[in-house]
């Protein structure tokens, strides 16, 4: 058994419900779904509802990227498919489809809760053997960790949720359940990840299966993200108050099971954290290792290697599969559809390779009315202006002149270059000609391209990946723990080891003493290593709220708001543009669903959408 996809799932068993007029229908096995005569029997009963209960959680999670549409690096076109679908082209606003997240959130927990209720009530007490025994309760683990992460979301974007602890409340409790204060929550989500810890083994049994590491890692995830709402406030959390000592609390828990997880289970970054070869401007026949991170073949092979907790994919014919080869590029690369876009603002955040520190912002010409764009030193049409970087800005991005493999529906056609605003022209690059082949002018408006989580390689169709999705890494936990360590006592010297390490994946220097000289510097350091390495990720829009840092990014309110451009300097969106405080209080708390609402008036709503 290699991953989650090789077991077959049983996908009906959330529901057990009967209905009809027969006199001894109670005691008739049911035709449609598994009965408790016939399922919930064995271990292996129990190890198949986990299978599914980690189906449905997969789609929860594994399309994150599209958050970074409400951040200031990517720009996503598409709504996502279900059950995300969340529309995210402006960090202005979430757009529709949230409901249906929340709904599937729920959908998980339900799930969760099915497994962990039946396990402890009808297998574990009946436990033959310790060997049995120990299979069960890591089953009830691995599912309590599901639904601990699944109430975490829940409450990063909507606060005080309703919870349940049920697989099937009945209608009048669902109909009439209360948001309990996210403080009780905290009780309860905590409570499942010290089960989770405490049960787990130090590794999974397969690839996408939970040990001990990602417990500790989400157990301090969820501290610090308590730490950064207790330092900076919710105020539009109805009844949450800010509290230094809670906070300290919460950094310092963070930092212990953060520490546990880089010093107790030998986890090292991918390929030991070595930048590998840049490769060559205009080549990408070499790439560097944080590239070869992000596709199939190499990306996700060991659970001794970077991926502290993965969504597996099962690939062609599974329906189990990713698309990510469809989102990250365009219709050249098996018929992509350039549904994400880093924006030109990325560029600029990839550091020098010689002094490890930002080099002068790139000089933004338009090379029809400047024939010397493409000449002129640090333009951000000169290729040459992008050497001598971290190396992952080369495995993350295709600035003009960079070259990426075509590809049929499903096999290799040859490198082609990408070049801003062109289709069809012919470029020499290298001594090679070329044609170029990017549909950029109505959907790319940054003057930047993907090669992060693009295969290089053919034989699998554009959503027929198989991809296993990093839902926490350890270059994550690093700066992290980092993070929380800075809160409590300011840069200490492990932490700024560890960002080092980070650091040194881009082949940069290590951090100047003017960078760690003080908690506000070493803030900005870890900041910096968060935006380039875990671009795409689905982090950056949760640590601008966390962090309260949305008027810092985009302006105070009835200012100038902010504006993004392109690679020749012109203006492509602009947001905040005086906006009163509410538009900004909307971007710190979702809106509780509408539909949940009508449905159950116990339920209120949060503060900006009353």
């Amino acid at each position: 058994m290699k991953s989650i996809y090789n077991i077959l799932f049983i996908s009906s068993l959330l529901l057990l419900g009967l209905s009809a007029c027969r006199k001894d229908l109670l005691n008739q096995n049911p035709t449609t779904t598994p009965s408790s005569e016939t399922f919930w029997v064995d271990e292996n009963d129990a190890l198949a509802a986990l299978m599914a209960n980690y189906s449905i959680f997969r789609p929860c999670f594994d399309r994150d990227y599209h958050f970074d549409g409400h951040g200031d690096y990517l720009k996503m076109y598409n709504t996502g498919a279900a059950p995300i679908s969340l529309t995210v082209n402006s960090p202005m606003n979430y757009g529709s489809g949230a409901s249906a997240m929340y709904r599937a959130l729920y959908g998980s927990i339900f799930s969760s809760n099915f497994v962990i209720e039946n396990t402890n009530a009808r297998l574990l007490p009946v436990a033959k053997t310790d060997a049995v025994k120990q299979t069960l309760e890591t089953i009830v683990a691995e599912a309590k960790l599901l639904r601990a992460i699944a109430y975490f979301r829940l409450i990063s974007l909507w606060g005080d949720v309703p919870y349940f602890y049920k697989s099937a409340p009945a209608p009048i409790e669902a109909d009439t359940v209360r948001r309990m204060p996210i403080g009780q929550l905290k009780d309860s989500i905590m409570a499942d990840l010290n089960y989770a810890v405490d049960k787990l083994p130090n590794k999974g049994s397969a690839i996408g299966r939970a040990g001990k590491p990602a417990a500790l890692a989400f157990r301090g995830k969820f501290q610090l993200y308590w730490g950064s709402w207790k330092k900076n406030g919710w105020p539009e959390l109805d009844g949450f108050v800010q509290s230094a000592a809670e906070a300290k609390t919460a950094y310092t828990a963070a930092a212990a099971d953060f520490k546990r997880v880089i010093n107790d289970f030998g986890i090292k970054m991918f390929r030991n954290g070595d930048p590998g070869q840049w490769g060559e401007l205009g080549k990408a026949d070499v790439l560097p290792n944080y590239y070869y991170m992000f596709i199939p073949s190499t990306g996700n092979l060991s659970q001794d290697e970077e991926m502290v907790m993965v969504l597996t994919h099962g690939g062609v014919g599974t329906k189990q599969s990713e698309e990510y080869q469809r989102v990250w590029t365009g219709p050249l690369v098996s018929l992509g559809q350039n549904q994400a876009i880093p924006r030109y603002e990325l560029a600029d955040r990839y550091q020098s390779t010689v002094t490890g520190d930002f080099l002068p912002k790139m000089v933004q010409l338009d090379p029809v009315k400047n024939p010397a764009a493409r000449t002129t030193a640090n333009s951000a049409v000169n290729p040459e202006s992008y050497r001598n970087r971290d190396y992952r800005m080369k495995a993350t991005l295709l600035w003009d002149y960079e070259l990426i493999m075509s590809m049929s529906p499903t096999e290799t056609t040859g490198y082609i270059p990408f070049v801003y605003k062109t289709w069809g022209a012919a470029v020499t690059v290298n001594g090679v000609s070329y044609k170029t082949s990017f549909t950029d002018n109505t959907t790319n408006l940054s003057g930047l391209q993907s090669r992060k989580f693009v295969r290089n390689y053919g034989g699998v169709a554009r959503s027929d990946g198989n991809y296993n999705w990093p839902l926490m890494r350890i270059a994550d936990v690093y700066l992290m723990y980092a993070e929380a360590t800075n809160e409590i006592g300011g840069p200490q010297a492990d932490a700024i080891d560890l960002v080092n390490k980070v650091r040194r994946r881009g082949n940069l220097p290590a951090l100047a003493g003017a960078k760690t000289s003080s908690r506000d510097a070493f803030f900005d350091a870890i900041e910096q290593e968060r935006i380039v390495e875990l671009f795409g990720e689905g982090q950056r829009a949760f640590d601008l709220r966390r962090w309260r840092k949305l008027e810092t990014v985009f302006g105070k309110p009835y200012g100038d708001g902010k504006w993004f451009q392109d690679s020749f300097g012109n203006n492509w969106e602009r947001f905040f543009f005086n906006e009163s405080e509410l538009t900004y209080q909307k971007c710190y708390i979702y809106q509780i669903p509408e539909t949940e609402r009508s449905r159950n008036p116990n339920l209120t709503q949060n503060i900006p959408w009353k």
